[in-house]
C-alpha cells in the first residue's frame, strides 16, 4: 500500500512538471475533455473478520464514471467515482450488503503517446492513472455494527486499455486497485481489530466507453505525435517553400531583377530596367528608351533619303517586304521582338520616310504551340507592338494598319528552329 501511495505522489508531480512541455507548433489542435463510463465488478478483499467465510471472486456489480481533462497529449487529470455493494459472503445467513462509494482526483498518463504507439497502431491505446480521494462505507441493519459508516482517505492506481471506435468514442477496459487509510469497519459488518496504517483493499474491473468532447478532429488520447508524422510533414512543407524560393530567385530575362519582383519578366537583353524589372520608357510611348535611341541612330532624314536611298538604295525594300523577305521575329510566347529584328523595322521606316505616300499593313503570326484562340490574340499583339515602334520612329499612324494572322502552320511543329521563323510580323507595302 505504501508503494501505491508513493507512486501516486510521484506521478502527480511528474504530471504537473510536464505541462510546460506542450509548446510545439507542430502539434495540431485537439480535444482535451472526455467522459469515461464503465460497468463491471469489484472485490473487497480486506479487512475481513477472521474465521468468517468470504468468497474471493470478483462478483459484486460496480458502476464507475469520471470526467477527464488532458493537459497535453501525454498527461492530464481525472475526477472519478465508483459505487458497489459488497455482498460476497458464501453463507446467506452471514450476508452483509456493505455499500461502498469512492471519489478520487487522479493524474492520467497516456502511455500510448509516451511510448510511441501511434507509430504502429491508430486503434489501440493504454492509459495509466493514479491518485487519492475519499471513500465512504455504510453497513446495513443486519450487520454486527448496524447502520455504522465511516469516511476514509484512499489511494488508488489503475491501467486502462482502449480500442478506438471513432474519433468521438473509444471502448475501454479498466483494472484498478484501491487502498483505504485506517479502515475501522470490516466489509462483513464488524469492527476491524487489526487496523494498520493502510487497509481496505479493493480491486475493480470495468468495461465501458470514453466519450470525447470538443470541436477538433482528434482527442489527445489518439493524437499522432510521432516524429515521422510531425517532422515528416514539416520537412515536406520546408522543401516546398525552399523550391518556391529558388524559383522566385531565378532571373529569366537576365536583367538583374529576380522573377518574383520582376513586373516585366521578358525584358529584351541588354535593356536598362528599374528596380521592378520594367524597361525604362521615360516618354511613355511603349518603346524602351535604349531601343528607341538605337532606332533613332539608324534612321535617316528625308533630305538624306532623297539624296541617297530614294536615288536607288531603298527601292528594293518594297518587293522584298511584299515577298515576305523582311520580317520582325519574336521570342517564344512573347511580344518582345528579337534584338536582331530591329534592322527589319529600320528598313521599313527608311522606305516610308523616302516615300511619304507609302502605306503599310503589318500582319503578325504565331507558331503552332498553344491553343488557337490564344495564338490569334498573340499574333495581333505582336503586330501592334511593331506598329507602336514604327509610329515611335516618326511615321504617321494614318499610314499604318495591323492585324493578327493567327497560326502559321507551314513548318514542322516539332522543330524549334523552324517555329522560330514563323513567330514574326511581316509587311505589305502599298
Amino acid at each position: 500500500m505504501k508503494k501505491i501511495t508513493l507512486l501516486g505522489f510521484v506521478f502527480a508531480a511528474f504530471t504537473l512538471s510536464s505541462y510546460a512541455q506542450e509548446s510545439s507548433s507542430l502539434i495540431p489542435d485537439y480535444n482535451r475533455f472526455s467522459i469515461d463510463l464503465g460497468l463491471g465488478v469489484a472485490k473487497a478483499s480486506s479487512p475481513i473478520t477472521e474465521n468468517v467465510p468470504f468468497d474471493t471472486k470478483l462478483e459484486d456489480f460496480a458502476f464507475e464514471g469520471g470526467v477527464r481533462y488532458m493537459l497535453n497529449d501525454k498527461f492530464g487529470f481525472k475526477l472519478s467515482g465508483l459505487y458497489f455493494k459488497s455482498t460476497n459472503s458464501i453463507e446467506s445467513a452471514a450476508e452483509v450488503d456493505a455499500e461502498f462509494f469512492r471519489a478520487n482526483l487522479e493524474g492520467v498518463a497516456n502511455l500510448g503517446n509516451i511510448l510511441g504507439f501511434r507509430e504502429f497502431t491508430q486503434r489501440f491505446n493504454l492509459l495509466f492513472h493514479a491518485g487519492a480521494g475519499m471513500s465512504h462505507i455504510s453497513l446495513p441493519e443486519n450487520a454486527v455494527l448496524a447502520n455504522a459508516s465511516e469516511t476514509l482517505v484512499n489511494f488508488m492506481a489503475g491501467i486502462t486499455p482502449q480500442i478506438k471506435i471513432t474519433d468521438r468514442f473509444a471502448f475501454n477496459l479498466d483494472l484498478s486497485v484501491l487502498g483505504n487509510l485506517g479502515q475501522d469497519l470490516t466489509f462483513d459488518g464488524r469492527p476491524n481489530v487489526q487496523t494498520r496504517n493502510f487497509d481496505g483493499m479493493i480491486v475493480t474491473a470495468t468495461a465501458g466507453v470514453s466519450i470525447y468532447l470538443g470541436d477538433n478532429e482528434k482527442h489527445a488520447d489518439w493524437l499522432d505525435n510521432s516524429p515521422k508524422k510531425l517532422f515528416g510533414e514539416r520537412v515536406e512543407e520546408l522543401e516546398n517553400e525552399l523550391a518556391k524560393i529558388q524559383r522566385d530567385m531565378q532571373d529569366t530575362d537576365k536583367d538583374g531583377v529576380a522573377d518574383y519582383l520582376d513586373r516585366e519578366p521578358n525584358t529584351t537583353s541588354g535593356v536598362a530596367v528599374n528596380t521592378k524589372g520594367e524597361s525604362i520608357d521615360l516618354n511613355q510611348n511603349g518603346v524602351p528608351d535604349e531601343i528607341e535611341k538605337s532606332l533613332q541612330k539608324m534612321y535617316v532624314t528625308k533630305e538624306f533619303a532623297s539624296e541617297t536611298y530614294f536615288a536607288g538604295g531603298v527601292e528594293g525594300v518594297k518587293p522584298d517586304a511584299n515577298d515576305d523577305l523582311i520580317n520582325v521575329y519574336f521570342r517564344f510566347d512573347s511580344t518582345q521582338p528579337e534584338y536582331y529584328s530591329l534592322n527589319a523595322i529600320n528598313q521599313i521606316v527608311k522606305y516610308m520616310r523616302a516615300h511619304p505616300e507609302a502605306e503599310a499593313m503589318l500582319t503578325g503570326y504565331a507558331d503552332q504551340i498553344g491553343n488557337t484562340e490564344y495564338n490569334n490574340t498573340l499574333s495581333e499583339n505582336r503586330a501592334k507592338k511593331v506598329f507602336d515602334i514604327v509610329i515611335a520612329s516618326g511615321i504617321e499612324a494614318s499610314r499604318l494598319s495591323y492585324r493578327g494572322g493567327g497560326v502559321d502552320s507551314s513548318v514542322d511543329k516539332n522543330s524549334e528552329e523552324a517555329r522560330q521563323i514563323v513567330r514574326r510580323v511581316s509587311f505589305e507595302l502599298r
